[in-house]
């Protein structure tokens, strides 16, 4: 038997090749099969397709025709982030530059936890993770740093460690109810205290009940804020809370993983006004960065916090290497293997510029508030607010919680468009999260249009098919 090509050397390219033609003609075929922006009928019918087409996961003979025949199922069974009905979550449809840009990562393969497996993109990450950071903290004194991160969860569990090492090894976390869910559960994985839970009135934190907090909670403590929140895409009032860190002595991390895009335009970029107040920021380019996933990041003013990174591992990072002056890259994460993420950012940064960027999130911005005005406008709907960045709240007027569940589900069941749901004062509300650029009016009115059809269809007492 010969040895399968290998995807880098002298005849990766052209090895790669003819099997990207097949690739490409698995998801066209396998995206037409789908139909829509999710496969129809449900988890028992979804799974049930995706068996028969698997067939034999480990035959003893293989099959020269596995990878059009899996691709084909995938691509059939996804979810596409690039529907104009695809828009329940923060899933980003990533540009093609930025997935072309990956398939040369995946290609070649550097792990960033040595310089000898990533001497080039080992420095390209250093040189990206500057520029980012300083977009975050552009007149910080000292130069300041960011991590390239898996996502928000990572990076907010490396900004509550960072935070506790700088404390002396411990720390209490005070944060919004609306704070997402992986602060929390950092704060269990690190053993830290249980979390000070602030109220969160209206979906953002209250500055006052937040003062009120800081001043009844021995320290040393760790405020985290919000700048864009998962249910509604709201910002807390970041300058007032950063006022409140400052009078208490406390240090401020804003996860702005959905609303840190914002940096890259000009026009919505005001709303981040008191980011650089804080000591650490999250931020996920695949959100408002159309990235394939991962694509994470951790900006952190004072450099020196990192130090609490640092490791020793021989084969590695070994001491006479580093005084010899080969870098260190052990400090620039918690994980080991890691891959070269950096390379499909400092594509989509060059190419598009800050301009290009920012074009992209003021068009989704535009579309959401285009969808609110339609909701407003329509009888049959009722409007929970006007968006902050890309997401729009919204429910069939004159109905209960229940219906709205059902209203998504079959939504989601048929796969005919693929909304969110958050509960917020108390009802509950679907999710429209904008984030195609490529998005147009009429994508906009067909998703009221099939929200009101399914709601009918329900109020008849029929499910679709």
């Amino acid at each position: 038997m010969s040895t399968p090509p290998l995807a880098s050397g002298p005849l990766g390219p052209s090895a790669l090749r003819p099997l990207l033609d097949t690739v490409l003609a698995a998801l066209d075929a396998g995206a037409r099969a789908r139909g829509g922006p999710l496969p129809t009928g449900g988890p028992d019918a979804v799974a049930a397709r995706m068996r028969k087409a698997v067939g034999e996961v480990l035959p003893g003979r293989g099959d020269p025709h596995a990878l059009h025949t899996l691709v084909h199922a995938f691509a059939e069974g996804a979810a596409d982030p690039a529907h104009p009905l695809c828009a329940a979550h923060l899933h980003s449809p990533p540009l093609a530059l930025a997935a072309a840009a990956d398939l040369a990562a995946s290609a070649l393969n550097p792990s960033l936890d040595s310089w000898d497996q990533g001497p080039g993109p080992s420095e390209l990450e250093k040189t990206v993770a500057g520029v980012l950071a300083r977009e975050v903290y552009p007149a910080a004194p000292q130069n300041p740093d960011s991590l390239i991160t898996t996502g928000g969860t990572e990076a907010n569990q490396l900004a509550l460690l960072l935070a506790r090492e700088a404390n002396g090894g411990t720390v209490r976390l005070v944060c919004g109810a609306n704070a997402h869910h992986s602060l929390r559960r950092a704060a269990w994985l690190l053993g830290l205290p249980e979390p000070v839970h602030v109220p969160a009135p209206a979906g953002s934190l209250d500055p006052a009940a937040l003062d009120q907090a800081l001043t009844h909670t021995p320290g040393p403590l760790l405020v985290a804020a919000t700048a864009g929140t998962t249910d509604a895409g709201l910002i807390d009032p970041l300058p007032d809370i950063a006022a409140h860190c400052t009078a208490h002595g406390a240090r401020l991390h804003i996860d702005a993983a959905y609303g840190g895009g914002l940096l890259f335009s000009d026009r919505h970029r005001p709303r981040l006004t008191g980011l650089d107040a804080a000591d650490t920021v999250t931020i996920d380019l695949h959100k408002l960065g159309w990235q394939p996933v991962a694509a994470g990041i951790l900006a952190v003013k004072n450099p020196r916090d990192l130090t609490a990174l640092r490791h020793r591992a021989d084969y590695l990072n070994a001491a006479d290497d580093t005084e010899a002056g080969l870098p260190d890259l052990l400090g620039r994460s918690l994980r080991t293997t890691r891959r070269p993420d950096v390379l499909k950012l400092a594509v989509t940064l060059k190419t598009l510029g800050r301009d290009g960027l920012g074009a992209l999130v003021d068009q989704v911005c535009a579309h959401a508030h285009e969808f609110a005005r339609l909701v407003q406008n329509h009888p049959g709907f009722e409007l929970h607010s006007h968006p902050v960045i890309s997401t729009v709240l919204f429910r069939p007027a004159h109905t209960t919680d229940t219906t709205v569940a059902a209203v998504r589900r079959t939504l989601l069941t048929d796969g005919s468009a693929v909304l969110g749901r958050a509960r917020l004062d108390g009802r509950l509300w679907l999710k429209a999260t904008l984030l195609n650029p490529a998005t147009r009016p009429d994508d906009l009115a067909a998703l009221l249009h099939l929200v009101t059809a399914r709601q009918a269809t329900l109020a008849e007492g029929h499910t679709p098919r």
